[in-house]
């Protein structure tokens, strides 16, 4: 089953990362769910430990039993993986010691509506991609 990212639907920043992936995958296959729809909700149920997260999710073999999440700066490390190619490069991150990648990561999210805007609700998806959305 193609992998999902959980995002903040109403995030500015968030919305325009979720566009360009759109643009940018090589398999066409990853699919998207804001962390306020009842898809998102069900996977969050399904791992207490990120029950509490504001952050992006990625979310391999989705309601599969090999199911398993990746949340804040790991989640973007697999996008990155997912990209493949030169995007791979990013890989690199993981020399720096995942706390300090995720304060980093809490950082920017605390500043993100301030840079980027915030949508008063989740924009609808455009038709002719509307199907790789999740609760759309």
């Amino acid at each position: 089953m193609a992998p999902m990212l959980l995002y903040d639907g109403v995030c500015g920043f968030c919305n325009r990362a979720v566009r360009t992936l759109l643009k940018l995958d090589p398999h066409g296959t990853l699919r998207f769910a804001a962390l306020d729809s009842d898809v998102a909700r069900a996977i969050i149920d399904r791992h207490p430990a990120i029950q509490d997260v504001e952050s992006v999710v990625f979310v391999d073999s989705p309601g599969q039993p090999a199911e398993r999440v990746a949340v804040r700066s790991e989640a973007g490390l697999r996008v990155a993986d997912y990209l493949g190619g030169p995007w791979k490069l990013f890989q690199a991150a993981r020399i720096i010691p995942a706390p300090i990648r995720d304060w980093l990561y809490d950082h920017f999210a605390d500043i993100r509506y301030r840079l980027f805007g915030k949508y008063e609700t989740c924009p609808v998806p455009p038709p002719e991609v509307r199907a790789r959305f999740a609760d759309s």
